[in-house]
């Protein structure tokens, strides 16, 4: 599993260090408690699951969710807190694994995904079991609230992922559809982690729903960000082929404002245009080219903005807590650069 250590030198987000660092020993403590608990979640479940669990969550990632439950508690360290950040890391770890069960993905973080190495059967179970132990975790809390706060974040998943299935390959996407399916299917647990986070620590229900806020404009920033890196991003970098939303029929904000400064990409039909990764990659070139990477990325830095707009109206915060919470936006930003 990772430790802090290995958070501060993830690639794509080396401002984790700096939050690790401002976040002292009371952060570094609790990410490596929810690490801990994580390695434990899939005992008791046979090894071909376990064997799954083990690897998907051995990945790592950045653990930006359980980053903002800490950091939007406080200074509070209980293990009901510990629990939120574990329930949250589960969540999207097994939306992760069932997405690439339906996009049918071979690489994952640079990794084989579950899907490519054993299967759909394999890798739908081991999504099942990751979904459920979240809702598990938080249980032992005994707060109705925190559990329905997951709980909405998790339905506003699955009907963000219904809207990308029906919105696939389309050609005339509004940004405001693609904007709600990006809030749906990525912001939302970024809310839901930093209202889990004052729920359960120091800010109380009072903060929630302002922090929640706060969270739900960085997720909105982290997706499109990551719509850009597909398009601008190496494997080395990103973890996946470049163009893999392409690939797919996944249309993303890039893409359509490159639509509206090229009319030859606008009469582009995805589904018969980009059939391997020279096509891909051909296509993203031409999106880079109409500067829409750029105009993307001004998007995002809007809602980084209006995140630390949310944060600054919210008196319940002391200036330490605002700035690690900064520091995580501005991380947002940095996987761009």
């Amino acid at each position: 599993m990772s430790t802090a250590r290995d958070l501060a030198t993830t690639p794509g987000l080396s401002q984790i260090a700096d939050v690790l660092a401002a976040g002292g020993d009371r952060l570094a403590d609790l990410l490596e408690r929810a690490e801990g608990r994580l390695g434990r979640v899939a005992e008791g479940y046979g090894p071909a699951l376990e064997g799954h669990v083990s690897g998907t969550l051995a990945a790592g990632g950045k653990r930006l969710r359980p980053m903002l439950v800490y950091i939007s508690a406080g200074e509070s360290a209980s293990d009901d807190l510990v629990a939120a950040a574990v329930a949250v890391e589960l969540l999207h770890m097994a939306t992760l694994v069932h997405d690439d069960v339906l996009d049918v993905a071979e690489l994952r973080r640079g990794q084989a995904t579950v899907f490519a190495a054993g299967g759909r059967e394999a890798a739908t179970a081991t999504g099942d079991l990751l979904f459920s132990r979240a809702f598990a975790v938080l249980a032992t809390t005994g707060r109705p609230d925190a559990v329905r706060a997951l709980s909405d974040a998790s339905s506003a998943l699955a009907r963000g992922e219904l809207l990308q299935r029906e919105d696939a390959w389309s050609r005339d996407l509004p940004v405001e559809r693609y904007l709600e399916r990006c809030g749906l299917k990525t912001a939302r647990l970024f809310a839901a982690a930093c209202r889990l986070g004052a729920l359960l620590g120091d800010p109380g229900p009072p903060a929630a729903d302002a922090l929640a806020a706060f969270g739900d404009r960085i997720g909105l920033a982290f997706q499109i960000f990551d719509d850009v890196l597909d398009v601008s991003g190496p494997v080395e970098r990103t973890g996946k082929a470049r163009g893999t939303d392409l690939l797919d029929g996944t249309v993303t904000l890039p893409l359509i404002l490159a639509r509206r400064a090229d009319p030859a990409i606008a009469d582009v039909d995805l589904r018969g245009a980009v059939t391997n990764a020279e096509e891909a990659a051909v296509l993203c070139n031409r999106i880079a080219n109409t500067g829409a990477l750029d105009e993307a990325r001004e998007v995002a830095l809007g809602h980084v903005a209006a995140a630390k707009d949310e944060l600054r109206a919210l008196k319940a915060l002391d200036e330490r807590q605002r700035a690690l919470l900064e520091l995580v936006a501005d991380g947002v930003v940095e996987r761009y650069a």
